[in-house]
């Protein structure tokens, strides 16, 4: 068929039926905007699956027993009308022998003549136009061997036969198929009623079996709706291990995994309002004092006083702002993509190594970095190395050595402090946790917190445990790459040009100069 040009729109009778059913089919089913519940939609599919499989059954049913019985009432025919044929009948006692009338009982008998004359009983004579004109006249006339056909005379249908008798003439049995169509009617509708009992059978059975299958969705459906209400994260009862089964486990898993972020965000807030309290008291008491000493005027406090404590202030809201980053810095759940760029994380560690050698001058610092490229946040990655310095700082003693080692992603930090107890190794990465010893010292408690944060959105890992030296070791280990041969000789390059100075613009040439001004000049 040749398709439509385009921009032409089918007719509405040219479109497939077939293709409607399944789309009116699909939209009852699996339709967003259908209104039938789950349940009512298993039963329904299951219904009309049943409904085609009995009417397919039905139907294979009604067609074999149909051409079975007509098979039996032509092959009861055929031979009736050999055998009533073999007698050499007489033309004008036809109706009189006795051999006939037992040899084609229930049927109706005829002589058609080669030229069209048709013999038989006075009240079939309906059947004279039929035969006249049929097969039954070429079965006469030696042009075919048999016939057999149906003929509807009166409005009732008559399965007809003929075969040759005597010389131009053809024997013909007629018999009516009441009885037969009878038959296939009572059959007909003994394959509807059981067609539709199953049918009606198989939506109960699929509603009943619905309701069962989806008494744990409902169970689940509800405990959805329990937290939602109530906020109580308890897990379900789990009795089964099919597939609800595991969608109940996994559900588990969700409430687990989310009883434990709200339990980490109570503990970070409590943890956060625990440290800001400290820095705010003693910001609001200077604070106070320094109004005091305006108050009073020449008793107040001295010039002298009112520095120190202007000092404590300004210290104090340091501390406070750095506090706050940090806060920030690990409540953020995601990872800007505007600062995601691939980054070499020995670059990243130089920089932070200068950073933190400004602050440390009395140390020495023992650096081995190999390009590797990391694909992430250059600003977090940069925190996160410079947070291990400062710790590594933090706990070297006067002149100590601290070291920085970068090989195939994985990042050492060492020093020669006192290193870390076994005490607290376990909590050494947690949120706000601080030693007896560094409570003495200045610190949130969050730095390394923020270097496990940065870790683990990298796709890494870091560890701590005791240096050989008897200091802290700090190993962080990112995935990534090496630098190509290529890429090392281009970002040689890059820093080559970087590091040479600006090109000096060439002298402008001398204005021409008249002889009038020679001699000017000269004087």
């Amino acid at each position: 068929m040749i398709p439509p040009p385009p921009n032409v729109d089918v007719p509405a009778h040219g479109r497939s039926v077939g293709g409607r059913a399944v789309r009116v089919v699909r939209r009852i089913f699996v339709g967003p905007r259908t209104h039938l519940t789950l349940r009512a939609r298993v039963s329904l599919l299951v219904a009309v699956v049943v409904g085609l499989a009995v009417a397919v059954i039905s139907s294979v049913a009604y067609v074999t027993v149909r051409a079975e019985l007509l098979h039996q009432l032509d092959a009861s025919l055929r031979s009736r009308a050999v055998a009533a044929a073999a007698v050499q009948l007489d033309t004008a006692s036809i109706l009189d022998q006795s051999t006939l009338v037992v040899l084609t009982a229930e049927n109706k008998v005829f002589l058609v003549s080669a030229d069209g004359d048709v013999i038989g009983n006075i009240r079939d004579r309906d059947f004279a136009v039929p035969l006249a004109n049929g097969p039954e006249l070429a079965v006469a006339q030696g042009k075919l061997a048999w016939s057999l056909r149906t003929v509807t005379v009166d409005g009732v249908a008559y399965r007809m036969v003929a075969v040759p008798s005597a010389s131009g003439q053809a024997l013909v049995l007629a018999r009516s198929m009441t009885e037969t169509s009878e038959t296939l009617a009572r059959l007909g509708f003994v394959l509807l009623a059981v067609g539709v009992a199953g049918i009606a059978v198989a939506a109960f059975s699929g509603l009943t079996i619905a309701r069962a299958g989806l008494r744990p969705v409902e169970r689940l459906t509800a405990a959805a709706e329990r937290v939602a209400r109530t906020g109580d994260l308890t897990p379900i009862d789990i009795d089964r291990d099919d597939e609800i089964g595991r969608l109940a486990q996994s559900f588990n898993a969700m409430l687990v995994a989310l009883d434990r972020s709200q339990q980490l965000q109570r503990q970070l807030v409590a943890d956060a309002g625990h440290e800001l309290r400290t820095p705010l008291t003693s910001l609001r008491t200077n604070l106070d004092l320094l109004a005091q000493s305006e108050a009073a005027g020449d008793r107040g406090l001295s010039r002298e006083d009112r520095l120190a404590l202007l000092a404590d202030v300004r210290a104090q809201v340091e501390e406070l702002s750095g506090l706050v980053a940090d806060l920030v810095e690990l409540a953020r759940d995601d990872v800007p993509d505007q600062h995601l760029e691939e980054i070499d994380l020995a670059t990243v560690a130089e920089r932070a190594v200068e950073r933190v050698r400004r602050r440390a001058s009395g140390l020495r610092f023992d650096i081995s970095l190999q390009p590797w490229l990391v694909y992430g946040d250059p600003t977090m990655l940069e925190r996160a190395v410079t947070n291990l310095l400062d710790n590594a700082v933090k706990w070297s003693p006067p002149g100590g050595r601290v070291e920085l080692r970068l090989e195939n992603g994985r990042l050492t930090v060492t020093d020669e402090g006192p290193g870390i107890s076994d005490v607290d190794l376990p909590h050494i990465f947690d949120r706000f946790y601080r030693s007896a010893d560094a409570r003495k010292m200045p610190g949130s408690g969050l730095g390394l917190a923020i270097v496990r944060h940065a870790a683990l959105r990298h796709g890494g890992t870091i560890q701590a445990g005791k240096a050989p030296s008897g200091g802290a070791l700090f190993v962080m280990e990112l995935p990534g790459r090496p630098v190509s041969a290529g890429e090392e000789y281009a970002a040689d390059a890059e820093e080559f040009a970087a590091e040479q100075p600006p090109a000096e613009p060439p002298p402008k040439p001398s204005p021409a100069i008249s002889q009038e001004d020679r001699g000017v000049l000269r004087r």
